[in-house]
């Protein structure tokens, strides 16, 4: 078993053994994530060179975890979807237009 097979299954134990599946519905992760991404970026509101790295690993690790506990309520594969992903953005942003910018694809 990868870190990751086994991380999934120490989410969903966890979860399980406090009977939170229940409120694991997307809906309710989606609004999770985003709640504990907005936590995450309070943590560079005033000063972005000088945070708190530790509040910063435990805020990450809250929007992490709820990706994959939306992963395994969704039944998603989190490696599958992200390359898929990635190999569409590969062609919305080919090497040789992105490399170096920030513009979004449609304005290359």
């Amino acid at each position: 078993m990868d870190r990751l097979e086994e991380l999934l299954q120490f989410l969903k134990k966890f979860n399980e053994d406090r009977d939170w599946r229940q409120f694991h519905s997307e809906n309710n992760l989606a609004k999770s994530i985003v709640l504990e991404a907005n936590e995450l970026l309070t943590e560079f509101q005033f000063d972005s060179n000088n945070y708190n790295k530790k509040a910063v690993e435990e805020e990450l690790a809250d929007v992490m975890a709820y990706c994959f506990d939306m992963c395994l309520t969704m039944g998603l594969d989190p490696i599958e979807i992200i390359y898929q992903k990635y190999q569409k953005n590969a062609l919305k942003y080919p090497v040789e237009k992105a490399k170096g910018s920030c513009k979004k694809y449609n304005q290359f």
